[in-house]
């Protein structure tokens, strides 16, 4: 049996090991965190395009994110609605207003939703059993993710308490409960009645909508549509997408738009930086703390490759070690971060293989720098 140098080199120096493994593991978390926020702002920020029921979707053509739609001509819909393939179109509101906590009456902003309650469009838990509730004059469906800064809503309505609070101004009432959860843009959801949201924004024109929902026929091409929608009812102020385009809209505005995207790949990048430095430290010292054995091993007749290949072996059982305690760390913070920001924040295989292999490259482009003073190593030294 050929006897295992790299692995007994490395735990020589048990001190030296457990630096490098906690300098591994720093570096792994870092771009756990980082890449778990990263997925955190896009998975979150399309929870609501994904619970759409339609097939195709109109927007202004100058709306970049939900957060902060555009309006356009509610006319532009019901023109569409003459088209052979389409079976409906929904009309949506959406806006932001000032939440009072019930409690601390400290005011908050929510991202509102005005819709047709005869038509449910969306598609989350607790929805499709409250949609005739919001019917009601100044009713809403609260979002029982929400932060909790917007008062114990939750709580109260599931004790059978009546829960009032006010929206701009205006007093309502909560009348049922549905899941979404926070996002990078919104910490909390509220949906009505399309005459409740136009109360609730008085200033805005009814015949003004944020959002089109296009419901087409069964067995309908929804790419033939939608190609026949742009050739055909294209304007200046408008844009159709598909839902897989909507979402790839959404997820472009937050990545290439603001600086959020930008911030957490940059730490992600840091974190492989920080990582490599380490393991080259590591790396470095112990080549030439054990030089003379490495002259030693050429003087027997070992060649450099082999002794390349030795550093290069350090280098990934580093990383295959180090990881295992990043990942422990990683998993440990996502559950954290999960509860105090309501955000999804979970571990999912792809990000850990990701991370497992910018670990291994990492260490591995450390090794080759390392090795450039394992070629120096002359026989004669140790003489």
């Amino acid at each position: 049996m050929k006897i295992p140098l790299a692995f007994l080199q490395l735990t020589h120096e048990k001190i030296r090991l457990i630096i490098a493994l906690a300098g591994i593991t720093f570096a792994d978390v870092l771009m756990f965190m980082q890449l778990g926020f990263r997925d955190a702002l896009f998975d979150s920020a399309v929870r609501l395009h994904k619970s759409l029921e339609g097939d195709v979707f109109v927007l202004n053509s100058k709306s970049d994110s939900f957060t902060a739609l555009r309006s356009f001509s509610q006319r532009r819909l019901y023109d569409i609605l003459g088209v052979n393939n389409v079976e409906s179109v929904i009309p949506m509101y959406v806006g932001l207003s000032n939440w009072k906590n019930p409690v601390e009456r400290q005011t908050r902003s929510v991202f509102v939703i005005g819709l047709n309650p005869s038509i449910n469009t969306i598609n989350l838990p607790g929805i499709a059993e409250n949609i005739s509730v919001i019917k009601q004059q100044d009713t809403v469906l609260f979002d029982r993710s929400s932060r909790k800064e917007f008062g114990p809503i939750a709580e109260f309505f599931d004790q059978g308490k009546t829960v009032t609070t006010e929206i701009g101004n205006r007093q309502i009432k909560v009348g049922g409960l549905f899941s979404l959860g926070t996002s990078f843009g919104a910490d909390g959801t509220i949906i009505t009645s399309d005459v409740n949201f136009l109360r609730l924004f008085s200033a805005r024109q009814q015949g003004l909508i944020d959002l089109g929902v296009i419901q087409l026929k069964p067995n309908t091409n929804v790419e033939a549509t939608l190609k026949f929608l742009r050739d055909n009812f294209s304007h200046d102020d408008i844009q159709f997408f598909s839902k897989e385009e909507l979402i790839a809209h959404e997820k472009s505005f937050w990545q290439n738009r603001t600086s959020i995207g930008f911030i957490f790949t940059l730490g992600t990048i840091m974190g492989f930086v920080v990582g490599t430095v380490i393991v080259y430290q590591i790396l470095y010292t112990d080549v030439a703390d054990h030089l003379p054995e490495y002259a030693t091993l050429k003087a027997m007749g070992y060649t450099d490759f082999y002794l390349l290949t030795l550093v290069f072996q350090e280098a990934i059982i580093l990383g295959i070690i180090g990881f295992l305690p990043g990942f422990g760390f990683a998993m440990f913070m996502y559950i954290n971060a999960a509860k105090a920001t309501g955000l999804p924040i979970m571990m999912t295989l792809a990000r850990a293989m990701t991370v497992l292999i910018l670990t291994v490259i990492m260490c591995c482009l450390s090794g080759g720098v390392a090795v450039g003073k394992l070629r120096a190593a002359d026989p004669a030294d140790i003489f």
